[in-house]
């Protein structure tokens, strides 16, 4: 058996992860696609579903174009902080820069929602995603992949918080 490559878990440790993917600058999709395909060619990650695409109204800071989300589920060896160290390579390379307002406009978002039932806080990562069960931009794609999945942390499926989530201010329309 080959050791691990620097950041990855043992070869047989394959985790399931699903990850938001979002998009309001420039041409949306094709930022979206580009992440997509950049986790797709990476080593230790496996794509496995992607929900329809939505567009979707800014949340927290509303003076913004709308965002085009997704999630994908897939198969990670990387544990969370390699892998969000893979996340934050492709937002770099895709031309994401430091963003001067929180929640503001960016041309590529990847934020690791889910990692199995792990449940992690740190300076660098939480997981699960900390406000992931009161966005219906989340919810609704990561439902499309499969509703009956556990919140590790409130022990709930993300069904039932999506049908007991207020949608009033977050309007989420199917593109895809």
């Amino acid at each position: 058996m080959n050791d691990p490559m620097p950041g990855e878990a043992p070869m047989s440790a394959w985790h399931q992860v699903y990850i938001s993917i979002g998009s309001n600058m420039g041409d949306r999709q094709h930022n979206c696609r580009a992440a997509i395909n950049a986790l797709t060619a990476s080593q230790g990650v496996r794509v496995q579903q992607q929900s329809p695409f939505y567009a979707t109204a800014p949340v927290d800071y509303t003076d913004q174009a709308w965002f085009l989300n997704a999630v994908v589920e897939l198969t990670t060896r990387l544990v969370p902080l390699a892998l969000l160290a893979l996340l934050q390579q492709i937002q770099q390379h895709l031309g994401r820069t430091p963003q001067r307002i929180r929640f503001g406009p960016r041309v590529i978002d990847l934020d690791i929602l889910l990692y199995g039932d792990f449940i992690m806080e740190s300076a660098q990562l939480t997981i699960p995603h900390p406000r992931m069960h009161k966005r219906h931009f989340v919810l609704k794609p990561i439902c499309d992949i499969n509703p009956w999945i556990m919140h590790p942390v409130l022990k709930q499926a993300l069904g039932s918080l999506l049908e007991n989530l207020d949608t009033r201010n977050q309007l989420v329309t199917r593109i895809s």
